[in-house]
């Protein structure tokens, strides 16, 4: 797990989007809508706090269960040690049901990210018993930050960020703004608000700066709710598109949406706002469509 502790630059924006988004579909693919919405609602703060006065050990492994069981991993244990690392902390991904998880040092210390960062942890142990990874180191973490997220343990890996004048930490490989869109992406979904769970500030506002790049996707034409300047540059594509069948894309900036030709006439192929898998509709003025991996209901104007 990535770690960025005392006063190492903090990456801020939306660098990984794209991976992200991949993470959100491929959640759904691999557990359906039932699966995803067995994960509602959130951990609680309380089963992840830690207080100074609590016994490291002992704590540690309560913290881990609480993981486990809000992860549905009833027949998992994790086994919880400290020793001097490089990153956050590590998991052995054997057989189980036992599996051995390592946190860095400084977590002796700063025990109120020990959740953080077994939120992560753990959920390399329900992605490997699911199956599920992306090629790659770097998005396989993206995959792992997005699904403890997505999933209801991870608002904790962003509530572990903070900066300063002189010092900063962050958890995981997502920047604060990516894991604030992720668990906006969340919000929609299950009529959550994680918000008042934010001992950060700086957590509250990557959060809402994640939540307006996530509102934004619900406004891109051809979604009804798209604003003027969309549906008129949605309009002049369209045109294209009929005026140059089999053409692509009109000149300029690619739009979010494509057009194809189909034998029943022009279709508009665009991602779904919820899970960005890409749902495909007849362009015919008025649509109302159901998004078949996570049951959206798309109002269009095509």
């Amino acid at each position: 797990m990535s770690d960025s502790p005392h006063g190492s630059p903090v990456v801020h924006g939306f660098p990984h989007l794209a991976t992200v988004r991949s993470a959100i579909t491929a959640l759904y693919r691999r557990l359906s809508y039932d699966g995803v919405h067995r994960f509602a609602p959130s951990l609680l703060p309380a089963d992840a706090a830690f207080a100074d006065s609590d016994d490291l050990h002992l704590g540690a492994q309560r913290v881990a269960r609480a993981m486990v069981q809000h992860l549905r991993l009833p027949d998992a244990r994790m086994v919880v040690a400290f020793r001097a690392m490089e990153h956050a902390g590590s998991v052995e991904l054997a057989a189980g049901p036992e599996y051995f998880i390592e946190l860095n040092d400084r977590f002796r210390t700063h025990r109120r990210d020990i959740g953080a960062a077994l939120s992560h942890e753990v959920m390399h142990v329900l992605l490997h018993r699911l199956d599920l990874q992306f090629p790659g180191t770097r998005d396989n973490e993206i995959l792992t930050d997005t699904a403890a997220a997505y999933l209801g343990a991870g608002w904790l890996l962003l509530d572990a960020f903070r900066e300063d004048a002189t010092s900063s930490q962050k958890l995981g490989y997502l920047t604060p703004e990516e894991f604030g869109y992720v668990l906006a992406k969340r919000a929609l979904a299950f009529d959550e608000d994680p918000s008042p769970w934010f001992t950060s500030p700086q957590a509250y506002t990557a959060y809402t700066k994640g939540r307006a790049q996530a509102l934004r996707e619900g406004l891109q034409p051809p979604l009804t709710a798209a604003g003027w300047a969309g549906r008129r540059r949605y309009a002049k594509d369209r045109r294209y598109a009929q005026d140059h069948p089999g053409a692509g894309a009109a000149p300029g900036p690619e739009p979010p949406y494509t057009f194809e030709t189909a034998p029943d006439g022009l279709r508009v192929a665009f991602p779904c706002p919820t899970c960005h898998q890409r749902n495909r509709v007849p362009v015919r003025g008025r649509v109302r469509a159901r998004c078949a991996l996570c049951r959206t209901v798309l109002d269009c104007t095509t």
